[in-house]
């Protein structure tokens, strides 16, 4: 019977830490502003997408309207991803961003 192999510990390198980091970081979700989506159909699509009570995504709406743009979300990249994908499959114009230090 041979002795199970051991396992060490890989090393990262540099640029490979990095990534990492990157992808820890946090990241915004950014809604735009379109002559296209009514503004209840906004609203209802923030709250389906983000499970937002009614009122949070009015105030998000209203802020997009007016503004032209919100912040609707800040949050680790990989949910943040799918989230976009969501709204662009509603026909929303969003976008992803890397949150400020």
């Amino acid at each position: 019977m041979t002795p199970p192999e051991k396992i060490s510990a890989t090393t990262l390198t540099e640029e490979e830490t990095k990534a990492a980091a990157k992808l820890a970081s946090a990241w915004n979700i950014l809604v735009f502003d379109d002559p296209v989506n009514l503004m209840e159909y906004v609203t209802k699509v923030l709250q389906k997408v983000f499970a937002y009570p009614r009122e949070q995504a009015e105030d998000l709406m209203l802020t997009i309207h007016t503004a032209g743009k919100a912040l609707v979300w800040t949050g680790a990249r990989e949910p943040a991803e799918l989230y976009v994908q969501q709204l662009h499959s509603f026909q929303l114009q969003a976008s992803l961003e890397k949150a400020s230090s």
